[in-house]
């Protein structure tokens, strides 16, 4: 799913597009309302997440333009101002939902996934690693059918394994999906949350490898269900 990403706060954008990223999303991002413009002519996107604030072109004049296009593009805006009027004149223009920061990455993910699922009909993607599979759809688990129940926190931490299964991702990497921008998070916390989800796992024929140097990768055994 490839997303366009108008935000014109540099700490928020490059953690955002990280985020989203390592979510399995593929962002394109801009600080200016009329860089912003320009991507959306020339490139396909699945959805416009937009900041209001924007320097060149503010979002309100961006969202406008884009509407008198006619484009079908779902926009989720983003903006510091949460106020009846606002979001009411925003969604008034053409937005498709609204998001008042600060705000929660699963929410927004959940919101983007919904407007692209809407936008194109009855999808509803999956990521799978053997019988353990993820609907982004419900932003739910299954692990052989049934419904794996999780902390948001260790369903955060699966979803950032799952989204590169077979392929290691290092501490710092988890730590920054899992908690964010939490500074008092301590390292110790994400070897509690691997020790819970190894301890879920078990016996499945889904596990968690370490490998030295490189992190962790969450990986199937074929023979298992075979």
């Amino acid at each position: 799913m490839q997303i366009l990403l108008a935000e014109d706060e540099h700490a928020l954008g490059e953690w955002l597009s990280k985020a989203l990223e390592q979510s399995g999303f593929r962002v394109d991002w801009r600080d200016d309302g009329r860089l912003a413009e320009q991507a959306l002519e020339n490139g396909a996107y699945d959805a416009l997440v937009l900041d209001l604030g924007l320097p060149g072109r503010d979002g309100h004049s961006l969202l406008r333009r884009l509407r008198a296009r006619h484009s079908p593009l779902p926009v989720l805006v983003l903006t510091a101002r949460d106020s009846l009027a606002e979001r009411v004149d925003t969604l008034n223009a053409g937005a498709d939902d609204f998001l008042p920061k600060p705000f929660a990455l699963a929410e927004l993910e959940a919101r983007l996934t919904a407007l692209i699922r809407r936008a194109r009909g009855s999808e509803r993607p999956r990521l799978a690693c053997g019988p353990l599979q993820f609907d982004t759809a419900l932003r739910q688990f299954t692990l052989a059918g049934e419904v794996l129940a999780l902390s948001p926190r260790e369903q955060g931490l699966l979803r950032a394994l799952i989204v590169r299964s077979g392929e290691p991702m290092g501490r710092q990497q988890l730590l920054e999906r899992v908690f964010g921008d939490d500074e008092d998070v301590q390292p110790a916390a994400l070897d509690t949350l691997m020790h819970r989800l190894r301890r879920r796992l078990d016996g499945s024929g889904v596990h968690i490898v370490t490998y030295r140097g490189l992190g962790y990768a969450l990986e199937s055994d074929p023979t298992a269900h075979a």
